[in-house]
């Protein structure tokens, strides 16, 4: 099977698997206007959630402090055709220490390095996604439609 789609809050094992690998998101937000930003970040998984960490001046946090719904799309670093789609929202943040603390866990698995303090311009801040619809797709199986 080249598709597999699930409503609800239940982390897909394919999801799971891609989300605390060293891949990479692209997590859409809404701006201000409507018009929709998107952007590659670091990404992970924890207690059931998608999770991610930014800081707390930069758009997408403004964003979905303003409207929670997220779009995270995580591709397989090793294998680009396999990929998994989370719609969800945003309906947690932490701006606190383990937020500072989880950024040098996701340092460490992306860079081999803790996160560079100097390049900290605010706070960071910890989103905590619970997915509506996830699809997870492996085109090394066939195309998905």
């Amino acid at each position: 099977m080249s598709a597999k789609t699930a409503n609800g809050a239940d982390l897909l094992p394919e999801t799971q698997e891609l989300a605390t690998g060293a891949n990479f998101a692209a997590v859409a937000t809404l701006l201000p206007s409507g018009r929709i930003q998107n952007q590659l970040i670091w990404v992970h998984a924890e207690d059931g959630r998608i999770v991610l960490n930014t800081e707390t001046h930069r758009a997408k946090h403004l964003n979905v402090q303003r409207d929670p719904r997220i779009t995270v799309v995580i591709r397989d670093e090793q294998d680009p055709y396999r990929y998994a789609e989370v719609r969800g929202r945003v309906v947690d943040t932490n701006a606190d220490d383990r937020a500072r603390k989880q950024v040098d866990e996701l340092a460490q698995k992306y860079l081999g390095k803790d996160y560079p303090p100097e390049a900290i311009k605010s706070e960071r801040v910890t989103l905590w996604i619970v997915p509506e619809r996830q699809t997870f797709i492996d085109q090394n199986r066939g195309v998905a439609d």
